[in-house]
């Protein structure tokens, strides 16, 4: 599919990274190596090299497959009464708060440098110096704080301000007890020797080297993880999950979130939507939320999502049924979605939680709080298997359709990844929508019995939907709280179309 390559992400940086190695010849994985460590400088709540994440990758001609490098339980575990595990909350704003687990007893083993080299070295044109060289410069240069980091350092100040690594490091350079304002330039020179080191000694300097010798001293007590747990890491590489989607076939992550997203754009595919933003869509789709979350606590609570087993038939059939019969009557996370000009597709999830309130001493690494996760743990805080890949939410999603287009898209968003994507998927390929447009209509969120609805609704038609769920929450504005779909779509003949989620502070281009 020759033509047009585009990228859309989190932040303007991330997508001019990607951009300048497709101009340079790289590919769309060359491409999302160096946008991922870019993101981790310029996104630092939402990415980090102490965290993990997963790439969908679809080569040319080639079946699409899942690169998984999220955390991993410790192989031991300390009584609770040892760890350094301590409650905070978030405020997203609107009387919304978010309560988040930290400390060094939230930390997991982290991937995403074992997966950085790993995707690198078997999928890359270009050196992994080539591919750092301009996240090291950002981070040496210094990023320029926006609107929307400064309100997302504002989200989690209870955990960056609480702790006096994290303030330090992202603190105004005018004011050393707040945390970067808008127009702030905010320079991480220890995180850039560390990536030029990486560059150039690669993963091991990570895993069994000084950098994590610095972080297993630095959790030190307080924590489960040991050398023992990063020098047994790998990343897991395997075929990705496929199923129709309303003319195409999705290709997802075969965890909980792409098994959940599947479920439900499956009931999509054959639900009675009315007109777009009608009463009647509204509850049809807050329906499949719920029936969605069934799925989840009845059938994934406990389960790491590598079978199709929850998407039989007879399973589909009996929710399909209930939707046609009703119609009658959370988390740091950032996305990339890359393609390039030869057709090669990139859809990467990030996560480093909400950071552990830790950073890896003379690194500028802060580590993930994995292990304080809600979403992550459902039987429970300290009652997870030792020596496990965590599941997880994350979603990165690609839809190649009959007549030779193309979709990539992904989320941010802790629990509201599967319903931000459903609700774009719908909106792009059942009412037909521009790529921009599909991502900005407003959103709503069923989470148990409680309702969020996103600003922009016509408060006098959702009566109906309110009346359903009387607990709920109606935001006033646009909020990062529904998520972040940085989108893009390319036709048959390379044109793309993208969007990159404001919501999320994203961009997009094409090249």
């Amino acid at each position: 599919m020759p033509g047009q390559g585009a990228v859309a992400a989190g932040h303007p940086a991330t997508v001019e990274t990607a951009a300048s190695i497709l101009a340079a010849g790289g590919s769309a994985f060359d491409a999302c190596v160096g946008a991922i460590a870019t993101a981790c400088v310029v996104e630092p709540v939402l990415a980090s090299l102490g965290g993990g994440g997963y790439l969908l990758a679809i080569p040319a001609g080639a079946k699409p497959r899942i690169y998984d490098f999220f955390v991993q339980t410790p192989r031991q575990k300390k009584p609770p009464a040892e760890i350094d595990f301590r409650s905070v909350h978030a405020h997203f704003g609107d009387n919304v708060t978010q309560e988040f687990h930290i400390g060094a007893g939230a930390v997991a083993t982290p991937g995403l440098v074992n997966g950085l080299f790993e995707v690198h070295d078997s999928l890359c044109r270009m050196t992994m110096a080539e591919l750092l060289q301009t996240a090291i410069a950002q981070a040496r240069n210094g990023i320029t704080v926006r609107d929307f980091d400064s309100d997302v350092m504002q989200i989690v100040s209870a955990i960056f301000q609480n702790s006096p690594e994290c303030l330090a490091q992202y603190a105004s350079p005018t004011d050393p007890n707040r945390l970067g304002q808008p127009g702030d330039c905010l320079r991480l020179p220890e995180l850039a020797d560390v990536m030029e080191a990486l560059a150039y000694e690669g993963a091991d300097l990570f895993y069994k080297g000084e950098v994590g010798q610095r972080l297993c001293e630095h959790v030190g007590a307080g924590g489960h993880l040991t050398r023992d747990d990063l020098l047994h890491y790998e990343s897991q590489r395997r075929t990705a999950m496929e199923t129709p989607c309303f003319d195409g076939h999705m290709s997802f992550n075969p965890g909980a979130g792409g098994l959940l997203l599947a479920f439900a754009m499956d009931l999509a595919r054959n639900a009675p939507f009315g007109a777009h933003g009608s009463v009647s869509t509204l509850l049809q789709i807050a329906d499949i939320m719920a029936l969605t979350t069934e799925v989840h606590s009845t059938h994934l609570a406990n389960h790491g999502g590598v079978s199709l087993g929850v998407l039989n038939d007879i399973l589909l059939e009996r929710y399909r049924k209930e939707v046609v019969a009703r119609a009658t009557s959370r988390r740091g996370t950032t996305h990339i979605s890359i393609i390039d000009a030869d057709g090669n597709i990139a859809s990467a999830t990030l996560s480093n939680g909400e950071c552990a309130g830790l950073v890896i001493p003379g690194t500028g690494i802060t580590l993930n709080n994995m292990l304080g996760e809600e979403d992550l743990n459902p039987g429970g805080f300290h009652r997870w298997t030792h020596d496990e890949r965590m599941t997880s939410i994350m979603s990165p999603t690609a839809v190649r359709f009959t007549d030779g287009r193309v979709l990539a898209t992904g989320s941010g968003g802790s629990n509201r990844i599967r319903s931000a994507l459903m609700q774009v998927l719908i909106n792009l390929l059942h009412f037909k929508m521009p790529v921009e447009a599909a991502v900005m209509q407003p959103r709503i969120h069923l989470e148990g019995h409680y309702l969020s609805v996103e600003g922009g609704h016509d408060m006098e038609q959702i009566g109906a939907l309110l009346d359903r769920w009387p607990q709920h929450e109606v935001f006033s504005n646009p909020s990062m709280f529904f998520g972040g779909a940085h989108t893009l779509m390319a036709d048959g003949n390379g044109n793309v179309d993208g969007a990159g989620d404001p919501r999320r502070g994203g961009s997009w281009t094409r090249v």
